[in-house]
């Protein structure tokens, strides 16, 4: 049995690298069309500005520093404000009830009108651009917790109550674990909403990072620095998310495992 699985894993890798290995060579393909290369790139020369980045030149690192830096902080903070904010509503209903109509109208707000508040309020340095992220992540976070908190089994509350569990009983032994699958749900979402918070306040305003290079490349219409930056920031992404999955299967190993190759 673990053997049939294997080899579904191993034939589902295959096909999911041959599908890239198509679709850049129909990019490159594509590109030898001068217009199409002027608005789409050539994947070599995307290839060529990474390895200058990271190889000849070697100068992306303080930029990749920074945004990085920007994004596990707004992640880390977005993360715990959501699951502590969720918690006390998602537990207290007259507290819900009160801000529900600011919550929701916080949350319809496009957050990147507040990217030049929050320039004016931290500066261009990486604060204001982890403000801005930490707009993004919050509510993903928030309202996953809290639909997790108030989905709650009412017969399991009151079988535990009638065993004499106490408040933080029930807050460490009920609620937490119920709205732990919710919080994995949503990180994997705010993983790129982190990025987008930090690389667009960059956009608006900074002297490094990522989302400068990108902006600097498109100033002079260099379409290959901005698709490296792209690729930079999606597998760094990708990276985060790697580190998400692996924590949820940490603390999540109660839960049935399910097998997608089964459905190939």
């Amino acid at each position: 049995m673990a053997t049939s699985t294997q080899h579904r894993k191993l034939w589902l890798r295959f096909w999911q690298i041959l599908l890239l290995v198509i679709v850049l060579g129909a990019w490159h393909i594509a590109a030898r069309d001068r217009n199409f290369a002027f608005f789409f790139g050539q994947p070599v020369e995307v290839a060529k500005v990474i390895w200058a980045w990271f190889v000849t030149d070697a100068n992306i690192y303080r930029h990749l520093g920074i945004t990085l830096t920007e994004t596990l902080l707004a992640f880390a903070i977005g993360t715990v404000g959501g699951l502590a904010f969720g918690l006390w509503l998602g537990l207290s209903r007259g507290a819900s009830a009160l801000l529900d109509p600011y919550i929701t109208a916080a949350n319809s707000m496009p957050r990147v009108i507040l990217a030049p508040i929050f320039g004016m309020w931290f500066g261009l340095g990486i604060w204001s651009k982890v403000a801005l992220a930490v707009t993004l992540v919050f509510f993903i976070v928030f309202f996953n917790v809290y639909q997790g908190v108030r989905e709650v089994s009412s017969t399991l509350l009151d079988n535990a109550r009638m065993l004499g569990a106490s408040r933080n009983q029930l807050l460490r032994y009920v609620y937490i674990p119920s709205a732990t699958s919710w919080v994995f749900s949503s990180l994997h979402t705010s993983v790129g909403l982190a990025f987008v918070g930090a690389v667009v306040g960059e956009y608006l305003g900074s002297a490094a990072g990522v989302g400068y290079l990108i902006l600097q490349a498109e100033g002079t219409l260099d379409v290959n620095t901005v698709f490296a930056g792209i690729v930079v920031l999606t597998v760094f992404a990708l990276v985060l998310d790697g580190i998400v999955t692996l924590a949820e299967e940490r603390f999540l190993a109660w839960r049935p495992k399910t097998d997608d190759t089964e459905k190939l």
